[in-house]
């Protein structure tokens, strides 16, 4: 079981499209906002400040440059931007303010390394967010860093970093949005910005032979230096792809890099991109620009054809008498049509009551009695019970088919659920024998004083009496028992009580990490109970499973949950993961660009049951103790902010349960009993190209409670090696390290015996 600390209701996913007019100088209207709607926009952007204040810009940052070159480069003279004037901006508060997005000067250096560019530019930035953030704006949208300066721009980065940083403290309720490429070209800096600042940076900052090349994961890049320097808060990160230069058809790589970008899933992502024909769309005459998938040579103006909301109402009318007489009409808004078709075959539109990355604390089964609304939501997972019901049924079957005797009395096949809960699984244990044809004699063990009412009330109404109950925890319990008819009369006689095995032992006490709710040792305390010869328990044995992942949201949440709770960056959290990417993944060369990577996800130990073997045993529980080393190759460079944990269990012979990402569907499809494990890092760890992710991970266990410990570490492999699988003591290949996270622990909050 997992915790359920959830909200009870979903949401609603709501898709806004705006439309944004790189050239805008006038403010935006209430007539514009009409138009806009007429057009099925919801939304207008708006400049910030006007070209009369970029040309004062412009002229007092080359008046004060040539100054200081007649002073001799004396670069501490300060210069100082005047605040705004009505002249300079086209904003003003209003009741349109609501339906707009600021847009800042896209001429700005931020990243600059000549000091001068970068503290006009920090002022321009200031005096724009300040402004909207009075007028009344919720959104701002500044330029991203410029990653032309080579190995300078690790600086920039950090200064860009403060920068936007000191802009956020003026305002509490201002978002900043960062516009970066999708993919980062040598030459998108100098050709898209006429009038930057970026020119005036002078040569002796600059290195010299800098050639910057095309890095198809540079934007990504550049945003988690960005992020990692400055923890910002409501800060968004739009992603724009350029299409212009871009060859018709797409080659390979490229069309492999926009798939890799539609399928990041830490939001929010904005793709701006070129989409193509939309199937099933009406498409307009060839004389009508429009997305037709390819880029030709008059496509470099592409966004500036487009026609604005006031030019489309006119189009529209001007055919509306085509329209009458079956003219094809042309559709003056083609790329939103596009993109409102694609916004509507998203599905789900709604996120279900457990919210997807959800941060859930472990749960304590063994100290704390679940409520009854917890029991219920688990309840309500047909599929793990079904599972159950089948296993049961084949491990009921193939007892008669091998002519054994049961150990119950006239030879009754004894069937004990432990861990009972409110009874799901006794039901399904009297299904499973009415429909084999075999009679069982069944037992049902509850702790919970609360739920074992409930077992005695479905006994009476609902079961006829056929199950015996006990209330006790099961590491405590005896056993089955038989007691003479002479002594049933007298309790005081309990120890003349006749016991005898089980020869079905069935449990649901595995959790997200399966072991992490004390299985093996809620077991290890039953298991003597079981037919020393042939007893079967279900489930029979569970594996768990890891594999590195990004996951910059749940760290997020984390950070904030640690000034109330210093445990947080060392506890397993149970969480529906949804913005997260899988670090380490695997694809054939033959595979399309549509065929999304699989994830490496490996064993890291398992557990047996019945464990027959009782070497090893002590009170201090050492047997149940692991330790797995795994390695992960990566190919793609990314952040790792911890692992997630997956489980699989074989409940009987081949009916088995499972999380795993690959194995889920053909073995518990729609199963929603368990969410994935997150064990965090405290200080997410940076991932080059191409290296390699060693996990190690123990599960640490005394005489009052179990908790893990966990590390990564990253290397560089110098030569080729087994990779991807767990690591053996053979000679490897020599490895250079990295980097490696601290190492972990959930002791604080381990799980109590």
């Amino acid at each position: 079981m997992d915790s359920t600390n959830v909200p009870s209701k979903g949401f609603t996913v709501d898709y806004y499209v705006g439309q944004h007019e790189s050239r805008r100088s006038l403010p935006v209207t209430l007539e514009a906002l009409r138009q806009a709607k007429e057009c099925n926009y919801d939304m207008l952007t708006t400049p910030i400040t006007t070209p009369l204040f970029h040309s004062r810009v412009l002229a007092l940052l080359s008046n004060h440059l040539a100054a200081l070159k007649d002073r001799g480069g004396d670069d501490t003279v300060p210069l100082t931007l005047a605040n705004l004037s009505p002249p300079d901006t086209p904003l003003t508060p209003g009741e349109v303010i609501g339906q707009l997005i600021g847009y800042g000067s896209q001429w700005i250096d931020l990243s600059s390394p000549d000091p001068v560019v970068y503290k006009i530019s920090r002022q321009v930035l200031e005096l724009e967010v300040s402004y909207a953030a009075f007028c009344g704006l919720g959104n701002v949208v500044i330029p991203g860093p410029k990653l032309q300066y080579g190995s300078a721009h690790g600086e920039g980065l950090a200064q860009y970093a403060h920068a936007v940083q000191e802009a956020l403290a003026l305002s509490d309720y201002t978002h900043i949005l960062i516009q970066l490429p999708m993919m980062y070209r040598p030459d998108q800096d100098s050709e898209n910005d006429s009038g930057s600042l970026s020119p005036f940076t002078r040569l002796q900052y600059i290195e010299e032979g800098t050639k910057p090349k095309v890095d198809f994961l540079g934007s990504w890049d550049a945003w988690n230096i960005v992020r990692t320097h400055s923890p910002f808060r409501g800060i968004f990160h739009p992603f724009t792809l350029n299409p212009d230069g871009i060859p018709n058809p797409l080659p390979r790589d490229h069309q492999s890099l926009i798939h890799r970008y539609t399928h990041l899933r830490t939001p929010p992502w904005i793709l701006l991109c070129d989409v193509g024909p939309i199937p099933g769309l009406h498409e307009p005459e060839p004389k009508a620009p429009r997305a037709d998938g390819g880029i030709d040579a008059t496509a470099s103006n592409h966004a500036t054809t487009l026609p604005t909301p006031a030019e489309a109402v006119h189009l529209v009318q001007q055919q509306e008498q085509q329209q009458r007489n079956s003219e094809t009409l042309e559709d003056p808004t083609a790329h939103l049509t596009c993109i409102r078709s694609l916004l509507q075959k998203i599905a789900p539109h709604t996120i279900d009551p457990f919210y997807q990355d959800y941060l859930q604390g472990p749960l304590q089964p063994l100290t704390h009695n679940l409520d009854s609304t917890t029991y219920q939501i688990f309840e309500n997972d047909a599929i793990k019970y079904n599972l159950y019901e089948q296993a049961i049924g084949k491990a009921l079957t193939d007892w008669v088919q091998r002519g054994q005797s049961g150990s119950g009395t006239s030879g009754h096949i004894v069937v004990a659920v432990v861990g009972a809960g409110r009874g799901p699984l006794v039901t399904r244990a009297l299904r499973a024998s009415k429909a084999a044809g075999v009679k069982i004699d069944l037992w049902a063990v509850e702790k919970n004083p609360n739920a074992f009412v409930l077992l005695q009330r479905h006994n009476e109404t609902s079961w006829q009496g056929q199950v015996h109950l006990v209330q006790s925890d099961m590491r405590n319990w005896r056993g089955p028992y038989h007691q003479p008819h002479e002594q049933q009369q007298r309790p005081s006689s309990a120890h003349q009580q006749a016991y005898y095995s089980i020869d079905i032992l069935i449990s649901e006490l595995l959790g997200s990490f399966a072991d992490n709710e004390l299985s093996p040792e809620c077991l290890d305390g039953v298991t003597s109970l079981l037919n020393p010869s042939h007893g079967i328990s279900i489930p029979e044995s569970y594996t768990s499973y890891l594999t590195p992942i990004a996951a910059p949201g749940l760290h997020t949440d984390i950070l904030a949950r640690t000034p109330s709770d210093a445990t947080a960056p060392n506890t397993p959290h149970v969480v529906k993961l949804h913005a997260i990417n899988y670090l380490s993944t695997t694809t054939s060369p033959e595979d399309p660009p549509e065929a999304r990577e699989k994830p490496v996800v490996l064993a890291a130990w398992s557990f047996t049951h019945p464990r027959r073997s009782q070497h090893g045993s002590s009170k201090e529980n050492k047997h149940n103790e692991r330790l797995t080393r795994l390695t992960f190759p990566t190919v793609h460079r990314g952040a790792c902010h911890g692992l997630a944990g997956y489980f699989e269990a074989v409940l009987y012979d081949d009916v088995e349960l499972s999380t795993h990402p690959l194995n889920m569907a053909s073995k518990s499809k729609d199963m929603e009993s368990w969410f994935p494990i997150y064990f965090p890092l405290k200080i997410p760890m940076y991932i080059p190209d191409n290296s390699l992710l060693a996990v190690t991970m123990r599960r640490m266990t005394d005489n009052r409670k179990v908790w893990y410990e966990w590390m990564v570490e990253s290397f560089l492999q110098l030569a080729n090696e087994d990779s991807g699988k767990r690591e053996s003591k053979r000679p490897q290949a020599r490895k250079i390290r990295l980097g490696c996270s601290e190492v972990s622990s959930s002791k604080e909050r381990g799980c109590m015996m």
